[in-house]
């Protein structure tokens, strides 16, 4: 690890370096990247440079400690350094370890989110928007844009189906975990009983996939348009507008009828297609890679119930780490920081368990 660690420092200065000579500045591109890379080195750089000084203390306190003659009161504020800093040691190295670790590719991308009503009719559809509520409002509290991309309305203002891409730095690395079966118990407004009903609404993240990671053969699609519909006449359009993009290989089908422009909305509709067919491909490849492995660290299937929201008792339930929150009402006003925090904690202790197997 401390090799790799020296090798990281050599390469975070000398990039410091290369970003004082003039043709690099004047260089956009270049200077862009190197900027990135340097950012993305500092982190590692600064946790190093504190250990190596606790490593100093360490060595400094056992140097005074060894010397004879040693009074009292000395001996005992050199032993409180010695203490503190193995204490430091140990914290550094274990965070060190998971800096180090390997960085999803994807983490830095935009995300196209798709929540779709489950179980439930229209009480899951009620709360499929009551998820895009979330998730959009976590999105501005962090200053990313929101563009709703497809939507198919109840009347009673749920979503059968919604598409929205959320376009910001980190956008993946946080809305990552959300990839899963939502569960939520409460009791519907027409229940005269009072009775607790359980829906589902599930929940895909894709990152947005560039043009250069995944090429799309255009024998290869079916595109249709239509009109434009919507829940109480909302975005009706009386021109074919809407766009619908089959890729024949997969069956694969796409449609786009947020904009009035039919060329925005083939552009959408294409966008989410390639982040699709990309995403597809990424878990084939994982599951190649897993497939010798007792487990496959990841943010769980799809098809797991990741996350119960139960209304009676305002609690929320992240069954993949069994952390219960009474917070419901704040997250479901875009407060959802802490369960994500722990689930990115979780998850990089798990790859790190693996990577010392």
């Amino acid at each position: 690890m401390f090799d790799k660690l020296e090798s990281v420092v050599n390469r975070y200065e000398q990039i410091g370096e290369e970003l004082t000579h003039p043709e690099v500045v004047s260089n956009n591109e270049l200077f862009k990247k190197l900027m990135k890379e340097h950012s993305e080195l500092t982190p590692i750089v600064e946790k190093y440079r504190e250990y190596t000084a606790a490593k100093n203390t360490e060595k400094e306190a056992l140097e005074l400690l060894s010397e004879s003659g040693l009074d009292k009161e000395l001996k005992e504020l050199a032993e409180e350094e010695l203490k503190e800093a193995k204490e430091n040691i140990a914290v550094f190295a274990d965070e060190l370890k998971i800096l180090l670790l390997p960085k999803d590719p994807n983490d830095e991308k935009n995300v196209i989110v798709e929540i779709r009503g489950g179980a439930g009719g229209e009480e899951a559809a009620l709360f499929a928007g009551s998820l895009y509520r979330m998730y959009t409002m976590y999105a501005e509290s962090r200053r990313w844009s929101i563009e709703v991309v497809n939507a198919n309305e109840t009347e009673l203002g749920g979503y059968k189906e919604i598409s929205f891409m959320i376009e910001g730095e980190g956008a993946y690395s946080r809305f990552k975990y959300e990839s899963g079966v939502h569960r939520v118990q409460r009791v519907p407004d027409t229940e005269t009983q009072g009775r607790i009903h359980t829906s589902t609404v599930t929940v895909a993240v894709l990152p947005e996939a560039a043009d250069v990671e995944l090429e799309i053969n255009p024998n290869d699609l079916k595109i249709d348009t239509f009109r434009s519909s919507g829940a109480g006449g909302q975005h009706i359009n009386k021109t074919s507008s809407a766009i619908r993009v089959t890729h024949l290989p997969t069956g694969t089908v796409v449609e786009c009828q947020d904009e009035r422009s039919q060329f925005k909305n083939k552009d959408k509709a294409l966008k989410i297609l390639r982040s699709r067919l990309l995403d597809v491909a990424q878990r084939e490849h994982d599951e190649a890679i897993a497939s010798d492995r007792k487990s496959q660290v990841g943010t769980g299937d799809r098809s797991e119930r990741i996350r119960t929201y139960n209304y009676p008792q305002g609690r929320v339930t992240d069954h993949r780490i069994g952390l219960t929150l009474y917070k419901l009402e704040q997250m479901l006003n875009g407060d959802i920081d802490e369960v994500v925090d722990a689930l990115i904690t979780h998850y990089r202790a798990e790859a790190l368990k693996e990577e010392q197997e």
